[in-house]
């Protein structure tokens, strides 16, 4: 059977080390506690999927080494399909350490090999599940060409795009269905006002909804029946990383099971918000939480 959703994106070994304070040069420090599990964008947007049911297959790259091996193992007993994620001769697998202090402060470290990033050839190779799928999520992290291809592939067959990430290329954007961003030409965004205005002019070159992270203060959602800002829900924040790939997957199950727009909305903020509850970007997605976190309302903005 087909996947209910694709993820095309970084497949990574994901390397999280608890500290009291995080040690200056020279300098040393008691790790309390450390995890090293499935990650990379795409990694955790996919585990988020199969923590909420849905059918998830993953397109990406890993190292012909045994972390490699061990990272395709962790995605199938997580319930992700790994046919697609390619074991590149001579690579080394991709590295993301997180370093994560009692005071909420992170330090992050990534080694990506260029040999770890999806190519043309390898979206090719997925061009089946791609048509099959409901959704397929893309983040721009990837090489243009292949991001573009992706999209062309899944937007031929009636398959819903999403953007991770506000692209540049005018045809990727008229392409996609939906975009999420936290930044915009590099820099966050300021204010809900701009994120509106943004967020519209988005929307007038193809996609239908667009979401819009409004720096420290949550997200705006914009889509055809209105735009609406969801305040970042209160909670113990201990690490934002992975909080925008949670929200991503989350919109974009709920979009795929054809959830009511305001349901989707809160869902995705919620999830986004658990995420933030625990060090490291892996999900921990329950039904308890979700229901939890869920924001009260939503603001509707007028553009």
């Amino acid at each position: 059977m087909p996947s209910e959703v694709v993820v095309v994106g970084q497949v990574a070994r994901d390397l999280v080390v608890e500290v009291p304070d995080a040690p200056d040069a020279g300098a040393s420090a008691e790790v309390q506690q450390r995890q090293e599990v499935l990650g990379g964008k795409g990694g955790n947007q996919a585990v988020a999927l199969s923590q909420l049911g849905t059918s998830v297959s993953l397109v990406g790259v890993v190292g012909e080494d045994l972390v490699g091996d061990a990272l395709r193992a962790r995605a199938r007993a997580d319930r992700i399909g790994t046919t697609h994620v390619v074991r590149r001769r001579g690579a080394e697998t991709a590295l993301i350490v997180d370093v994560v202090d009692e005071h909420g402060r992170r330090r992050y470290l990534e080694h990506i090999p260029a040999a770890t990033l999806v190519t043309e050839t390898d979206v090719f190779a997925a061009a089946a599940p791609i048509s099959a799928a409901c959704s397929l999520i893309v983040q721009l992290q990837q090489p243009a060409p292949a991001v573009l291809l992706a999209a062309r592939l899944a937007h031929t067959a009636g398959t819903r795009v999403v953007l991770d990430g506000a692209p540049e290329d005018p045809e990727l954007l008229a392409l996609a269905d939906v975009v999420r961003a936290d930044l915009l030409a590099g820099q966050p965004v300021a204010d809900i006002e701009t994120a509106a205005d943004a967020a519209a002019d988005l929307r007038r070159r193809g996609p239908s909804l667009v979401v819009l992270e409004v720096s420290g203060r949550g997200n705006l959602f914009a889509g055809p029946d209105g735009t609406w800002f969801v305040p970042n829900v209160a909670t113990e924040v201990v690490d934002t990383t992975g909080a925008g790939d949670a929200l991503v997957a989350t919109l974009t199950a709920a979009l795929t099971r054809r959830r009511p727009f305001e349901t989707a909305a809160r869902l995705a903020v919620a999830a986004a918000a658990a995420t933030t509850e625990h060090a490291g970007g892996r999900p921990r997605l329950t039904r308890p939480d979700l229901n939890r976190l869920q924001p009260e309302h939503l603001e509707e903005v007028h553009a």
